[in-house]
């Protein structure tokens, strides 16, 4: 398991057991109860959301970044119209 509080474990084994009971296997009924307490987490802001957080190491060139490693940027810099923009439009509005 992740590093969870006292209270994300206790949740954890709430859900899994109300999952058992309503007849899921062992496995399904863990990952409904991982998933639902990691969303938890993410929503309280005490795991980030890897797929969207950064922008990227700044050494490496724009092209080679992600676009939402590039659209983090282009917020940190107040770029207008950025979440219209792709990967080349942000490229060039970063370069700009």
């Amino acid at each position: 398991m992740p590093q969870w509080s006292k209270k994300d474990e206790r949740q954890y084994e709430h859900i899994k057991e109300s999952e058992l009971e309503r007849g899921r296997s062992e496995d399904g009924a863990e990952e409904i109860a991982a998933r639902t307490v990691n969303k938890q987490r993410r929503s309280e802001g005490r795991t980030p959301n890897k797929s969207t957080q950064g922008t990227g190491n700044p050494h490496t060139r724009l092209e080679k970044r992600t676009v939402a490693e590039l659209r983090n940027l282009a917020s940190e810099r107040d770029i207008k119209g950025r979440s219209k923009m792709n990967k080349a439009e942000l490229v060039d509005a970063l370069r700009s």
